[in-house]
């Protein structure tokens, strides 16, 4: 960890430090974590035990939903811990995990994203050709392209700030180990890092937003020029779920990440931001592709109704 670090544990300050307050929260959050969890997992069961199901859209969502698992799981049983007990403290080592796989899984699931809207793109203007070109293996070398794209570039400044002197204080003003707030703490010159922070967060939620509008974009001039108009909303049903869900983690990341420097971090602002980000988002994204996808929808039923018929028996 550095020669020159001091510091063997951070303090997190959390969102609040009224004694009723953090009960709340804690109840609060250990529902929306379960809650998380719960949808996700209904998700990752339901396209895999249906047939009808097995297509690369619910591929990719299926994969989306266990890097929701993981995400969240890198955050909550800390936070939830810290809240219960009143111990607020994590390890230097916790810490570097926790902005890694923060930072890794995040990372992954904006280019799982411009891989969804890939395939609505092909669904959509390239019906005829959807079949060869979102074959199996493609769609296992998409997915694979995706994680290895945030490994590599989370990797390398995740290693260089822990490799930075901590010399105190060591309280971090948030609920876990976030990029800016840890910056803060380095007895360094940062200006390098924050640069390369910078350029790895344009690229990949910038990038990645580009392909997916580029995507939308000929999506949107397709649709607009079918003549049915029972035919037009069909096809834009198939999108609006991937939509909302896109437009709620970029506009949340853009605020946060897209932006020089560790000054002008409005640290309560961020802090409203990541809950939404870290907290909301993740939740309602099951809820949002289940309940308006009417296959899936159907799927769940008949499983459902499958129980209960074995229970009768």
């Amino acid at each position: 960890m550095g020669n020159h670090t001091s510091v063997t544990e951070f303090v997190l300050l959390g969102l609040s430090d009224t004694c009723e307050l953090q009960m709340l929260t804690f109840v609060g959050f250990l529902l929306t974590y379960l809650l998380t969890l719960l949808g996700n997992l209904l998700i990752v069961v339901i396209t895999l035990v249906d047939g009808r199901l097995h297509t690369p859209m619910y591929y990719f969502l299926r994969n989306f939903a266990v890097l929701e698992i993981w995400f969240t799981s890198v955050i909550f049983p800390k936070m939830l811990t810290n809240t219960v007990t009143g111990h607020r403290t994590i390890s230097l080592a916790g810490c570097f995990l926790q902005v890694f796989l923060y930072f890794f899984l995040g990372t992954t699931e904006f280019f799982l994203l411009a891989v969804m809207s890939f395939d609505r793109y092909v669904a959509i203007c390239k019906p005829l050709h959807y079949a060869t070109i979102m074959s199996k293996r493609v769609c296992v070398q998409l997915v694979l392209c995706s994680w290895m794209t945030g490994l590599i570039l989370i990797l390398v400044p995740s290693f260089i700030i822990f490799q930075q002197p901590f010399c105190g204080p060591n309280v971090v003003n948030h609920f876990f180990c976030d990029n800016f707030p840890l910056l803060e703490l380095i007895c360094a010159d940062t200006s390098l890092i924050e640069l390369l922070s910078f350029i790895i967060a344009n690229f990949s939620l910038l990038g990645t937003l580009a392909v997916t509008a580029t995507c939308y974009s000929y999506i949107l001039h397709t649709v607009l020029h079918i003549p049915s108009a029972k035919e037009r909303r069909k096809a834009f049903s198939t999108c609006s779920s991937h939509i909302i869900v896109v437009s709620l983690f970029y506009g949340s990341c853009i605020f946060m990440y897209v932006r020089s420097g560790k000054s002008g971090q409005g640290k309560d602002q961020n802090k409203v931001v990541a809950l939404f980000n870290t907290v909301v988002t993740p939740m309602f994204n099951p809820f949002i592709y289940t309940l308006r996808n009417k296959q899936v929808r159907q799927v769940f039923r008949e499983q459902v109704s499958k129980l209960q018929k074995l229970r009768q028996i």
